[in-house]
């Protein structure tokens, strides 16, 4: 049996047909591998490049850090019961503007750097908008101190909201003395 010209080349391109086809469904699932391995890789560009801009703004950072750090109150590191002290500073404020604090939680304090955060949530709080206005007017003249982080206000009456909110307090602490 002979095998034509003509049916050689059908034959060869069904051959060349069918690997092109074996290779390209085979090949899929590696392209898509390729396509996310190059998103990825660029998202890591753009994140080196970032932190490269962020090191150049080092010693910017750093004395906006020192700066303000002076401005936070320091207590010896092993007081205790440094809550007691941020809630009585709180109530004044709140106090002195007429918002009444019903609820509030203090969370664990925590130690970022040689900075503290002393979480305090405030849960029911009442007064008027011109009281928690002038109640967080004073909380930012505080500075450093004092952060609300969230607040949420409700209508209870007329001329009544309430609501509550997170406040964080800020401060350092000496450091420990090594004993002998």
């Amino acid at each position: 049996m002979r095998i034509s010209a003509r049916e050689a080349t059908l034959g060869l391109l069904t051959v060349g047909t069918a690997l092109f086809a074996a290779t390209g469904m085979m090949a899929g699932g590696k392209i898509q591998e390729w396509k996310t391995t190059v998103n990825e890789l660029e998202n890591t560009r753009k994140t080196i490049e970032s932190s490269r801009r962020l090191l150049g703004q080092k010693q910017k950072w750093a004395g906006q850090f020192n700066q303000l750090r002076g401005m936070l109150p320091r207590y010896p590191a092993d007081k205790k019961n440094i809550d007691t002290e941020w809630l009585r500073k709180m109530d004044a404020i709140a106090a002195r503007h007429g918002l009444r604090i019903t609820r509030r939680e203090v969370r664990e304090e925590k130690k970022m750097g040689d900075v503290y955060e002393l979480p305090i949530e405030c849960r029911d709080w009442e007064g008027s908008l011109e009281a928690i206005k002038d109640f967080l007017v004073d909380l930012e003249a505080e500075g450093a101190m004092l952060d609300m982080r969230q607040l949420m206000i409700k209508p209870k009456s007329h001329n009544v909201l309430r609501g509550r909110f997170s406040l964080f307090c800020a401060y350092t602490k000496e450091e420990k003395k090594p004993t002998r």
